[in-house]
């Protein structure tokens, strides 16, 4: 049967290719790919003098494509997780979702299997890793509803067609429900959720219950309970836990990472045949838990996927590794999938968080390449991402092409980009109107833009279609992927290749970048797990003092105990949120003290900076206007607590003018380093004496505990002490220290070429930079 649908779909084509103007040529531009992929699509064509004799051809030649038979194909997609769930069956999380929750690739592929990233680190996500060994959940959670199947509810639980939509919606529902405060019960949270179990089929609603249950009497889910949650994520993790000895807390877990792991797969397993979804419908790339690390252009390494997402680094993304807690292994499950895989397809989504960290995962890559009779095809993203995709290496101010995504892939992928795909799906945007557009560019959002001949340079064939909501477009001006128009692309594109008729690209002409290789593999023994690191930031602030300098008095006074708490839970939720601060980076510090505005402006010794390190009683002290709120303490708690780490350091300092001939010539500045028994500091005495030099101070000859900086005129400087604090804050978030920012400024536009002075100048920020990330983050770059 599939045969003769073959041989008839090859006939039809031959008709309208033989033809001394084929039919074909009146569909547009583009490649023939272009052209019949937009009949698959739905597209209506044209009307002309002289063609009416097509329509018969044209209108079976749509029909061929679209009912092509792809029931048998084994189908992998991969990716994060917004993108990946839209074009598998709709994003989820969206409450239009419910409206049609069974479309997209899921719909036509029976046989589809999504590899999801785990480097997740936001929102409840994050929550979750604070109190779990666990992989990143966010995505599953959002790829495991989206996969959720018309068919196998119905086949499953013998539903019809509207008892399985109510079921769909349900989940929906449950999966999604997020609270601040913890419920009080199982039954108070189905109630918040507005999901009803006695809505469900009898054993899905017993499977459910049993794991909102064990939230409650597992002793180790009550911790995650307190905090901010989406009900979907703490379902795995209870499906998981279920899989593992009550007795198994943190530490065994983490002694028993293999069984752990097994756990993991078998928990996301059974809830994703329990809610319809399929046994391994969904699977994680690893269930190593990971991190992501981004190396940005001007040496910046920021650790965590939520964070660079948010970095506002300014400047292009040049390195993008994952940081494994081990040996990252690969799920045979996984494996299997992508040896057996008609067709793979790489997902919209996140450049830098979602494909790569995939691709990084041992032997994963190397499987893709090594599947010769897979279709293989990359869906374009749509809208550049910022602190992501707004600036490339070579171009920092240009637009974004399709192009730099795939020169993106080359660069960070072990092997490069060699046999990944064949293939670019792309929105044409020449169906936008302009009008939205420029709607957007009100946004400050941009399109990725297409660049065909670029990519077919290297060495890919890129295929634009109107592969976009056109409903949305219509009723909200909104420009998103649509998951049924993808899935018939992907159905079409299968259907030509089947039949010879496929556009293949030609070899590259252009030489693609250097790939990263081996080395990518990022395995990082001696760094925390995130839930170990959050015990132990718990830990140290339960045991910080927190006091209060007011204007009437000259001692410091603890503060209330409502006070104490909620200084206390913001100082933890900062430091939670920079992944690269280590809990060492807090052993100098012994308290926060809140000091009043009015005593804070008559000191000399407090500056504007609103904080400061005091090594005499080892406490962060704050301007108390600045702890009004989370969003304004966090420079000045991190500006604080980057001086503390040079502890004690400087045992004797003077600002001393200096004169000629009676008239002030300038100023020296000099201090005294302590010697190594008295010294109670972060760096040791040589990287003390390598930041010291770096921060323009010299060092005297003769006596090497002494360095000294001149200071021309009556021109400002900024103390080792203060640009210490200052610089630990911009490195890890670029919104904070405008005036570090200020000093960046030569190497960021780059230095003229006739002033020398700007390239030394260059040269030391670049090593600044690396001391930094080097000395005080100890990350180092292979």
């Amino acid at each position: 049967m599939a045969e003769n649908k073959i041989s008839f779909l090859q006939e039809v084509l031959q008709g309208l290719t033989k033809k001394r103007f084929a039919p074909l040529d009146f569909l547009g531009t583009g490649s023939l790919t272009e052209r019949v992929f937009s009949l698959a699509l739905g597209e209506e064509p044209p009307l002309m003098p002289g063609m009416l004799g097509c329509g018969r051809e044209w209108q079976q030649l749509a029909d061929g494509l679209r009912g092509f038979d792809v029931s048998g194909l084994r189908v992998v997609a991969l990716g994060g997780g917004t993108g990946l769930s839209k074009i598998v069956g709709g994003d989820s999380r969206r409450p239009e979702w419910r409206e049609t929750p069974f479309s997209g690739l899921k719909e036509i592929f029976p046989h589809l299997c999504s590899i999801v990233c785990v480097t997740d680190d936001g929102g409840s996500t994050g929550e979750m890793l604070k109190d779990f060994p666990l992989i990143g959940l966010g995505d599953l959670r959002h790829v495991l509803l989206s996969s959720v199947r018309s068919s196998s509810l119905k086949n499953q639980y013998r539903l019809d067609d509207e008892k399985a939509a109510e079921t769909a919606v349900i989940l929906h529902r449950l999966f999604n429900c997020r609270f601040n405060r913890s419920p009080e019960s199982a039954e108070q949270l189905w109630q918040e959720s507005g999901a009803s179990p006695e809505a469900l089929p009898v054993p899905l609603a017993g499977y459910l219950s049993d794991l909102v249950r064990r939230l409650f009497t597992d002793q180790r889910m009550k911790t995650a309970l307190q905090r901010p949650q989406c009900c979907g994520n703490l379902l795995i993790a209870a499906a998981i836990y279920g899989k593992l000895p009550s007795f198994f807390r943190t530490t065994e877990l983490i002694a028993n990472q293999k069984r752990l792991q097994s756990a993991t797969l078998e928990g996301i397993s059974d809830l994703a045949l329990a809610i319809g979804a399929g046994r391994q419908a969904v699977l994680p790339c690893t269930a190593t838990p990971a991190q992501l690390q981004v190396l940005y252009a001007n040496g910046v390494l920021v650790t965590g996927e939520a964070k660079a997402g948010a970095a506002e680094r300014g400047c292009p993304v040049e390195q993008v590794t994952v940081r494994f807690s081990e040996e990252p292994q690969l799920p045979d499950e996984a494996a299997e999938q992508l040896r057996r895989a008609d067709i793979i397809i790489l997902a919209p989504g996140s450049l830098y968080t979602s494909i790569i960290p995939i691709l990084q995962v041992p032997g994963l890559a190397e499987l893709i390449r090594a599947n010769n009779n897979a279709l293989k095809l990359l869906v374009a993203n749509i809208w550049v991402q910022q602190g992501e995709t707004d600036a490339t290496l070579d171009a920092p101010e240009k637009r974004f092409y399709v192009s730099d995504l795939i020169r993106a892939y080359d660069h960070n992928i072990p092997g490069g980009i060699q046999n990944l795909f064949s293939h670019v799906l792309t929105l044409d945007l020449a169906d936008i109107p302009g009008s939205v557009l420029q709607n957007y560019a009100l946004e400050k959002k941009e399109p990725i833009y297409v660049d065909s001949e670029r990519v077919r340079e290297l060495g890919f064939e890129p295929v634009q279609g109107r592969i976009f909501s056109q409903d949305m477009l219509r009723r909200e001006h909104i420009v998103q992927h649509d998951p049924a128009a993808l899935a018939s692309a992907v159905r079409g594109l299968w259907a030509l290749r089947t039949s010879g008729f496929l556009t293949t690209p030609l070899p590259p002409t252009v030489r693609r970048s250097a790939v990263i290789a081996e080395h990518l593999v990022n395995i990082c023994t001696d760094r925390l797990l995130p839930c170990i690191r959050s015990e132990e930031i718990s830990r140290i602030v339960g045991t910080l003092a927190f006091r209060q300098i007011s204007l009437l008095s000259e001692q410091p006074k603890d503060l209330e105990v409502a006070d104490r708490e909620q200084l206390a839970a913001a100082a933890a939720e900062i430091l939670w949120r920079h992944a690269d601060i280590h809990p060492a980076h807090l052993s100098s510090v012994r308290g926060i003290s809140l000091v009043s505005t009015a005593r804070w402006s008559r000191s000399q010794q407090w500056d504007n900076v609103f904080s400061f390190y005091d090594p005499e009683d080892g406490c962060i002290k704050i301007r108390q206007d600045q702890a009004e709120d989370i969003s304004r303490l966090e420079m000045p708690l991190l500006v604080g607590l980057g001086q503390s780490l040079l502890g004690n350091y400087c045992q004797e300092k003077h600002l001393e003018p200096v004169f000629f001939r009676e008239l002030q010539a300038g100023r020296i500045y000099w201090l005294m380093v302590r010697e190594q028994q008295e010294l109670n500091s972060f760096l040791s005495l040589d990287e003390l004496d390598e930041y010291l030099q770096l921060a323009q101070m010299a060092r005297s000859p003769k006596q090497r505990r002494l360095y000294a900086r001149t200071v021309n005129g009556e021109e400002g400087f900024m103390p080792p002490g203060l640009l210490f604090g200052l610089f630990f804050a911009w490195y890890l978030d670029n919104r904070f220290a405008p005036n570090i920012d200020y000093m960046m400024s030569v190497r960021k536009n780059g230095p003229s070429e006739l002033v020398a002075k700007q390239a030394e100048t260059v040269r030391r920020q670049e090593k600044l930079v690396r001391f930094f990330r080097e000395r005080v983050f100890r990350n180092r770059i292979s």
